[in-house]
């Protein structure tokens, strides 16, 4: 079921994140074989159609990415997150 190619225009941005999230989604993207930006693309596509962006495999894969990294975050938390000082 793969939707028929689009041409689309893509930009460079300074997006800053959370630097353990980071680490698990550039596994991710490793372990699809794609960019980060693909896998971006993808999981913003996906929840602005309230679907879910990955299978239970890679849901497995994630949740062992996020204990090895310590990444304690939730969704919960997306809007109270603060920066320390040493950033």
């Amino acid at each position: 079921m793969n939707a028929k190619p689009k041409v689309i225009t893509r930009v460079q941005t300074g997006v800053r994140i959370e630097k353990r999230l980071l680490k698990v989604l550039k596994v991710v993207a490793e372990h699809k074989d794609i960019s980060l930006g693909d896998l971006l693309e993808g999981i913003v596509l996906h929840a602005f159609e309230g679907k879910t962006a990955f299978g239970e495999d890679t849901l497995a894969m994630i949740a062992d990415m996020k204990k090895l990294f310590g990444l304690d975050l939730t969704a919960a938390d997306s809007h109270a997150l603060l920066e320390s000082e040493l950033d």
